[in-house]
């Protein structure tokens, strides 16, 4: 069974949400169909090998940093006043270009913080609490139908982009290897929820 080439259902997207700097529900369709064609042109090519997808290789948190990346990039290929972030690890992934010297902030106020994850509802594990825009992308990953040539293709279901504060967060206990995290807490997320730009 062939690969099969996903799309974004362009009359889910809300056509009332209320965007910010510039950006248009047009850049989140793009932004994710240039995922999709990726892992299409990746899989299809892998799958001829008779090798596994890219989905069923990938572990759960690698997928969701290799997703990140790819929807920032491309984000910000889209956006009219967004770039990438050329701080390693600067925060936030998305700055209004030319805001900061070369691009790059290791802790900016002015852009947007992108994240993903497999948790229907856009809650996610974040590296602190901060006063944010924060672009969650729900996706999910079909591992489980055998047999595995016809599995459904990698999709996000759900995309928020909010803007929320540090009293919007809970701090999560660290264990002892762990390091600490901060998720929006119960109002936090109710705030988020209602800033969608995509529902499946």
């Amino acid at each position: 069974m062939p690969v099969v080439r996903n799309t974004l259902d362009a009359a889910k997207l809300n056509l009332a949400a209320d965007l910010p700097y510039e950006l248009r529900l047009e850049d989140f369709r793009l932004a994710v169909q240039d995922v999709y064609d990726f892992f299409f042109d990746v899989n299809t090519g892998l799958v001829a090998k008779g090798l596994d997808r890219l989905d069923d290789t990938l572990r759960p948190a690698i997928m969701s940093g290799v997703l990140s990346d790819m929807l920032t990039a491309s984000l910000a290929k889209h956006s009219r006043t967004l770039t990438v972030n050329r701080y390693f690890n600067g925060h936030p992934d998305l700055l209004v270009r030319g805001r900061y010297a070369s691009d790059a902030v290791k802790a900016g106020q002015h852009g947007v913080e992108i994240k993903t994850t497999r948790k229907s509802g856009g809650a996610v594990d974040t590296h602190g609490a901060r006063d944010q825009w924060m672009c969650v992308f729900v996706y999910k990953v079909d591992n489980a139908t055998e047999p595995a040539v016809e599995r459904l293709p990698m999709s996000f279901t759900e995309i928020y982009l909010g803007h929320v504060s540090v009293d919007d967060f809970r701090k999560n206990a660290r264990g002892g290897l762990g390091t600490r995290t901060a998720t929006l807490d119960a109002r936090g997320i109710a705030k988020l929820r209602q800033s969608w730009v995509y529902r499946a």
